[in-house]
């Protein structure tokens, strides 16, 4: 007989040992990922804190003399032109058959860029020298009568004295020597004539080579070996007119146009400082040479012409440049004292109060600083910054004093 169940079975509700282990080791791995996460965002954290560091650009203070400067009176604008600048054509119109000019190329005056074909030419020389040589040739055979006819005159002569030769026979005689004198002149002109054609087809020889007019550097080669050259443009567009172009730079120079009204303050000898736009921070000295005397009526401009006073290899034709027409004496108010100066963006206006921020190990300092006046790009400090200190100039936007920053290289 079965038992008689009274209740429910108590048994199942028992945890086992294995079960009540397993669910201790469950929540130790979780107090771990949750510990590892936390290290893992602190290290985030860090990491970007450090990433955010602001990075600014220093420049160093310098001192530089406090002579007085002279008086910009007048800018311009304008381009760096060579006074001597050719594009070299032939004499004659022939086919490019070898050329030696390539852009960039220094050359000096004769050297050869570009050779054309002379073959007309030479054989135009070949027949003048045939001519000369022919005709030299039968000068001879004239000379050789003529001495022949010369005794033959003499002895007419003896035996017309002598009563035995009529006057007839002599005057016969002297005919044909004053004959054979008379084509001696005319072979030894032909001969003159054949050497005048020789120099000429010689010159026609000369002019197949095509030569560099004075030392300079080849700019622009304008011909191909095979093309046709003329020193007119013939042949509907297919006929080159130049083979090169050189241009002295030794005879770089500034032309600018200078607005009529302003003329008065620019005269020859008077000082300039250029600035090419290639080289914004390159001060050049330089001078006005000269001011050509006419106007442009449409612009109302006067060209003038400005020399450097010193060439640079870095001048180069139709750059761009800026010019200062400066006064002839400085202003005797400025103080002759060292001053310290700094660029002008590194200057800062907090509510009226001019500031810089000075780098240090890492750090910036906010200074307080006065001004004087200014030196070009170039802002003078009178006190607030010493020589040698860096200050920002670039990247102080959000900055205060203490921050950390890192410096662009």
């Amino acid at each position: 007989m079965a038992p008689v169940s009274t209740g429910p079975d108590l048994s199942q509700l028992r945890i086992d040992d294995h079960a009540r282990a397993g669910r201790g080791g469950r929540k130790f791995f979780r107090w771990f990922a949750a510990a590892l996460g936390a290290i893992l965002l602190l290290l985030g954290v860090v990491v970007s804190v450090q990433s955010k560091t602001p990075v600014v650009e220093v420049a160093s203070a310098h001192t530089t003399s406090g002579a007085p400067e002279r008086v910009a009176l007048l800018n311009a604008s304008g381009y760096v032109t060579p006074r001597r600048r050719a594009t070299v054509a032939a004499k004659i119109t022939a086919r490019v058959v070898k050329m030696y000019a390539d852009e960039g190329m220094r050359v000096h005056q004769g050297q050869v860029l570009a050779e054309l074909d002379a073959s007309d030419a030479q054989v135009r020389l070949q027949s003048a020298i045939a001519d000369r040589d022919s005709t030299a040739a039968s000068l001879r055979d004239l000379e050789v009568n003529l001495e022949n006819a010369d005794r033959e005159l003499k002895r007419t002569q003896a035996l017309e004295k002598g009563g035995v030769s009529s006057p007839q026979a002599l005057d016969l005689a002297r005919t044909t020597a004053d004959s054979y004198r008379a084509k001696i002149a005319l072979a030894q002109e032909q001969i003159r004539a054949a050497e005048a054609r020789i120099a000429v087809a010689k010159q026609d020889v000369d002019n197949c080579t095509v030569r560099s007019p004075y030392n300079g550097i080849v700019v622009s080669k304008d011909a191909q070996v095979g093309e046709m050259v003329s020193p007119v443009s013939a042949g509907g567009g297919f006929t080159r007119t130049g083979i090169a172009t050189v241009v002295d730079m030794d005879s770089n120079e500034i032309e600018v146009d200078v607005n009529e009204s302003y003329i008065a303050r620019v005269e020859p000898g008077q000082p300039v400082t250029a600035t090419l736009d290639a080289y914004p921070d390159w001060k050049i000295p330089c001078k006005v040479r000269t001011v050509i005397p006419t106007a442009d009526r449409q612009k109302a401009t006067v060209k003038v012409r400005i020399s450097f006073d010193k060439l640079d290899p870095r001048i180069l034709p139709d750059m761009g440049v800026k010019v200062a027409f400066l006064s002839d004496a400085p202003p005797p108010a400025q103080s002759a004292q060292p001053q310290v100066v700094i660029p002008k963006t590194a200057v800062r206006d907090e509510s009226g109060q001019q500031t810089v921020f000075l780098y240090k190990d890492g750090h910036v300092e906010r200074r307080a600083i006065r001004s004087g006046g200014t030196r070009g790009d170039d802002q003078v400090i009178l006190a607030g910054v010493s020589d040698g200190d860096q200050v920002v100039v670039g990247g102080a936007e959000g900055l205060k004093d203490g921050s950390k920053v890192g410096i662009k290289k």
